[in-house]
């Protein structure tokens, strides 16, 4: 069985939840997972969601800041949400995933990684700090989750590090630039390591070739000047590695009236 999941930074899912229907009605994902949804779990519009055909839904929210959901058409059995770093933030939520047929269970992984601030100093920017340390207790944590030779585990969601010189518009621009710099880069490579993560885009997608899910607010014109960043990742574990196909920034839903500064990413999992 294939699996269509899509991951998308919705930048508030109350104020962009006809951006969700009209995502889900175009591309028909199974599996939709959300970050920065800006609510609290009893807020999140599940009326509305569930009416476009995810009956299954974890949320784990915060009113104002941070927060992620997984809605889905396939039975999800929630797993936990892990708060890596102590900061109490809602950035992290799990389930197991349900394929059907004789496929296996799926262990699904959505996560928010902070941001990090304007300063890539840890020592005069806090969040900065926050972020390298989220990214070392991700490894960590990941690290002690067993055999990535046994593990069907997909990990998915902003993780506001673009790791590859085509990841970004400008390479020598953004070397010190938070989201583009080497101790960044260095802590997102060890995360892979933790489950020898297969980054799906790069999979199909040649490294050569430029490849951005953002694109800055700021610009007037964000296509003319394709000053974009590839933020938003989906990784999977080796068994499901030679599984997938399918991999779409869709980045038309960037052209939407009042939008994600994010595109979807969308991505096909041969189960």
């Amino acid at each position: 069985m294939s699996v269509k999941l899509a991951t998308w930074n919705i930048n508030s899912v109350r104020l962009r939840i006809n951006l969700v229907e009209r995502f889900a009605a175009q591309y028909a994902p199974d599996i939709l997972c959300l970050q920065e949804i800006k609510c609290s779990d009893d807020a999140f519009p599940l009326k509305q969601i569930k009416a476009i055909g995810f009956d299954h839904v974890e949320v784990r929210g915060q009113k104002g800041h941070h927060g992620v959901a997984i809605c889905s058409r396939l039975p999800l059995r929630r797993l936990e949400s892990q708060d890596f770093n102590g900061s109490g933030h809602a950035r992290h939520v799990a389930v197991e995933v349900e394929p059907g047929g004789a496929a296996k269970p799926i262990a699904l992984h959505n996560v928010y990684v902070p941001s990090g601030g304007d300063v890539p100093d840890p020592d005069a920017n806090p969040k900065f700090r926050q972020k390298l340390d989220y990214l070392t207790a991700m490894t960590n944590w990941f690290s002690g989750q067993g055999d990535s030779a046994a593990n069907r585990f997909v990990l998915v969601g902003d993780f506001n590090v673009a790791p590859l010189e085509t990841d970004v518009w400008s390479h020598k621009q953004l070397l010190k630039v938070v989201s583009h710099t080497p101790v960044e880069v260095a802590h997102l490579a060890s995360l892979m390591g933790s489950q020898d993560w297969i980054d799906v885009a790069r999979q199909h997608i040649p490294p050569e070739e430029r490849l951005f899910t953002w694109w800055s607010y700021r610009s007037r014109d964000w296509r003319v000047s394709n000053r974009g960043r590839r933020l938003d990742h989906v990784w999977v574990t080796p068994p499901l590695a030679q599984g997938t196909s399918g991999v779409e920034v869709v980045d038309v839903a960037r052209d939407w009236e009042k939008p994600s500064d994010h595109a979807p990413v969308i991505v096909e999992i041969d189960t």
